[in-house]
């Protein structure tokens, strides 16, 4: 069970995770043992509420694809054990991150100050392209 937060969790059945060999340099170790974890989990057939999967599917993200799978590689330790935690842990803080909900923007209007300096500053440059102007 994945705990993401105290009301929401994730049962290990929905996550699957395979080990695959590493890549890239590590010599004999790499070549014979696969320590690579590769985590894949569907967003549509999840136990997630309804809220956190749209939140999920409409995220700008290159490891959820078009079908609302999330794939995770984790090959950074030597040993599976920890690319399992790795992985794990990098989607819960995926699926923490549209659960904060955003804070709703407050419309302000400039100071009085503020704006008349931008009035002033606008007329400056006005003079300052009249005087460019040649005279006919």
């Amino acid at each position: 069970m994945l705990q993401i937060s105290s009301s929401i969790s994730i049962p290990d059945h929905e996550i699957e995770l395979h080990a695959i060999r590493s890549q890239g340099a590590g010599g004999q170790n790499v070549n014979k043992v696969s320590t690579a974890i590769h985590l894949r989990f569907d967003i549509h057939a999840s136990s997630l509420p309804p809220f956190h999967k749209n939140a999920l599917l409409n995220l700008r993200d290159h490891r959820i694809s078009a079908d609302g799978v999330i794939t995770i590689k984790a090959q950074q330790h030597r040993t599976q054990e920890r690319n399992r935690e790795d992985a794990l842990d990098r989607l819960r803080a995926l699926i923490q991150i549209v659960t904060i909900p955003k804070k709703r923007r407050k419309a302000t209007k400039p100071t009085k100050g503020a704006h008349e300096r931008r009035i002033d500053s606008k007329k400056r440059q006005g003079r300052l392209k009249a005087l460019r102007r040649t005279a006919e």
